[in-house]
């Protein structure tokens, strides 16, 4: 196994229904998530906002 280049810290606070907003330690501000399109369909919620969810972001990181 090679050896450990980066660990993150990253702290996901619950807003309200499926908002969170999480900060990643090292870079400023936070991100928000939330629910969209066929997921918010999936749950059968209808945010006040649509925000990207955690798993976009993690397709996106894989796909990189």
């Amino acid at each position: 196994m090679g050896e450990i280049i980066h660990t993150s810290h990253i702290q996901i606070v619950r807003e309200d229904g499926p908002t969170r907003r999480a900060t990643i330690e090292g870079l400023p501000g936070e991100v928000r998530y939330g629910v969209h399109g066929g997921i918010k369909d999936f749950y059968k919620v209808e945010p006040e906002e649509e925000l990207p969810a955690t798993l976009d972001h993690m397709i996106g990181a894989v796909g990189g």
